[in-house]
């Protein structure tokens, strides 16, 4: 009877230190997830044609307006230019 509680005890404590330990990971993880996504956010800007907003790095711009598709910047009569 000794022996069966003294393993009991012993699972126990096993159990214990690895949960905390995977809880502790998954903290971290956690914690590095927040911080690579924390980078500066992107300026959004509108589709001159449709209204759609998106980031700038994704756009077409044309004389100081922004489209969301070569589609409207043609429609829109401009040259096709990628913004950077």
């Amino acid at each position: 009877m000794a022996k069966f509680l003294l393993l009991l005890a012993l699972g126990i404590v096993v159990y214990l230190i690895v949960s905390r330990v995977r809880r502790d990971g998954e903290r971290s993880q956690a914690q590095r997830e927040v911080q690579a996504g924390s980078s500066t956010p992107e300026d959004m800007v509108r589709c001159a044609v449709c209204g759609v907003h998106l980031p700038r790095s994704e756009g077409f711009a044309s004389r100081g307006k922004f489209y969301c598709s070569d589609e409207h910047l043609r429609l829109s009569g401009h040259e096709v230019r990628k913004d950077k």
